[in-house]
């Protein structure tokens, strides 16, 4: 189970539905991608700016994001394991979680889940993890 800021277990999320591809880059090189703000309207398709104190997430960090429809919404991170998952609500909905699992010392699956209700965003959220996928692997010489 993945423990919460608070040191409480974040519970399954076994009504959620889930989007992974692996990718052929260390797990640590995904995970700064996707904790990254500056990076996030590259990868994001629904993501056009980011407002936010700090440049890399925590727990708890809170900011706004710019949608492709030009306007605001602020999100907060709710949950936020270290080099694994991380979680948030944007506008005060439970949004996307975040999870990165190393499958060796170059290699790691990268999934994004959202809650069932939002089932129909896993699309973008596929469109964003082939980009990190592509972004990644095309880094490597």
């Amino acid at each position: 189970p993945h423990i919460s800021r608070a040191g409480k277990p974040v519970p399954d999320r076994t009504c959620c539905m889930k989007t992974s591809v692996k990718i052929l880059a260390p797990a640590a090189a995904v995970w700064d991608l996707l904790i990254d703000t500056s990076r996030w309207a590259v990868w994001g398709p629904s993501v056009t700016g980011v407002e936010v104190a700090q440049q890399y997430i925590s727990p708890g960090s809170t900011g706004r994001v710019k949608t492709i429809f030009g306007f605001w919404l602020p999100f907060r991170v709710t949950a936020f394991v270290d080099g694994q998952c991380w979680g948030w609500e944007v506008a005060g909905i439970p949004a996307t979680r975040h999870l990165v699992t190393s499958l060796g010392a170059d290699r790691c699956r990268l999934s994004f889940e959202v809650p069932l209700v939002a089932f129909p965003y896993l699309v973008i959220c596929r469109v964003a993890i082939v980009r990190i996928k592509g972004m990644l692997e095309q880094n490597r010489g």
